[in-house]
């Protein structure tokens, strides 16, 4: 008999929403600051000010986002938590990442269950919030050069000292179209998940459940 359990808390779904949100806003806005292809009169316009109003709000929105999200590996449940996100740190995760391996490579037609994140979706994690962390601090290096006395200038003070502005926003750009590839294969492999799984992976990110049957455990 299936069994319901509450898997994804509410500060999870929430940032995760707040970062899908973030994301396609400072993506589409980011986009277009690098590249603009609206054609505007010279006078009487303020497309790119507008651009830039969003793209800054909606970094500030991004940052406290992952913030929360890292914070709450240290105070949320065990699918949450930092141990969720780092496999290889036991036995049983080694087991499951070479399990999940030879699933996703065809090599066995079973995929090891989990609760949570499975293994390698895990490690995909971890790297895409490094991925995060780097963005935050190479737009903020950006956003402070605006000041050179204001506050971002001085707290991202060390990484202008070590990277010029042309690599800061190369990488600003080049992560950007890493995390809009990562969504793209995210959505695909939770959707597979969920046919294969049947038990509710798509719909456990609006409401916290999934349906866990005792002898896939």
């Amino acid at each position: 008999m299936l069994q319901i359990r509450y898997v994804w808390e509410w500060p999870v779904r929430l940032t995760h929403w707040f970062n899908v949100i973030s994301i396609i806003a400072l993506a589409v806005t980011g986009i277009y600051i690098g590249n603009p292809i609206i054609s505007v009169p010279e006078t009487g316009s303020f497309v790119m000010g507008w651009m830039r109003v969003v793209h800054f709000g909606f970094a500030y929105l991004f940052s406290v986002s992952v913030i929360v999200r890292l914070l709450w590996m240290f105070f949320g449940n065990e699918y949450a938590s930092w141990r969720a996100f780092m496999p290889w740190l036991t036995k049983e995760g080694w087991s499951h990442i070479v399990g999940t391996f030879c699933y996703y490579t065809f090599l066995r037609r079973k995929v090891p269950y989990v609760v949570g994140h499975n293994a390698l979706a895990a490690m995909a994690y971890s790297f895409v919030f490094l991925l995060f962390a780097v963005q935050v601090i190479s737009g903020f290096s950006l956003y402070g050069q605006y000041d050179p006395n204001g506050l971002w200038a001085s707290v991202t003070a060390p990484f202008l000292s070590l990277f010029s502005n042309q690599v800061l926003r190369l990488t600003h750009h080049m992560i950007t179209w890493l995390l809009i590839g990562f969504a793209i294969h995210h959505v695909y492999s939770a959707w597979l998940m969920d046919v294969k799984e049947k038990n509710g992976t798509l719909s456990s990110i609006f409401g916290g459940y999934k349906f866990i049957d005792p002898k896939d455990l």
